[in-house]
């Protein structure tokens, strides 16, 4: 009986830290690293450019973080989230500040792929003829026929 006892408690621990770990928040330093390596390889950003934008990316991150912990812990907020659309939209206009003119263009860019869901990994491939369409199922297939939500 106390084996048996034993091993539950174990899978309920286990169970339980792999649980935790996958609902694991990054840090803003990481989701900061994250946006301004892409933009670095995407926009051929000085160095200069480079420290500036990580500064911007890095509140706006911390940012992001509170709110996900908040949301987490109490639900959702309309006026939390209109707070963090502010400053979303504060921060992309102090990195536009930053920038030089050919740099902006493909700033807005990256900006509209990242509100349409889009990624440059995310190639369309070209069916040849006769080929069926590939059906995507769940959310992703309604964000794809623009169905708001």
């Amino acid at each position: 009986m106390r084996k048996r006892l034993f091993y539950l408690l174990m899978f309920f621990a286990v169970f339980t830290v792999q649980a935790n770990a996958q609902n694991k928040i990054p840090g803003p330093d990481e989701l900061a690293k994250k946006n301004v390596d892409e933009l670095e390889k995407r926009l051929n950003l000085s160095s200069t450019q480079k420290s500036v934008i990580y500064n911007y990316a890095f509140n706006l991150a911390k940012e992001q973080v509170a709110l996900i912990k908040k949301q987490q812990a109490s639900g959702y907020n309309d006026e939390e989230m209109a707070k963090f659309y502010r400053i979303n939209n504060e921060t992309n206009k102090s990195i536009k500040a930053v920038l030089k003119t050919e740099q902006i263009a493909e700033f807005d860019k990256i900006i509209e792929e990242r509100l349409s869901g889009e990624t440059p990994d995310k190639k369309k491939k070209k069916r040849k003829k006769g080929e069926e369409e590939e059906k995507v199922v769940g959310i992703e297939g309604l964000k794809s026929t623009g169905v708001n939500l």
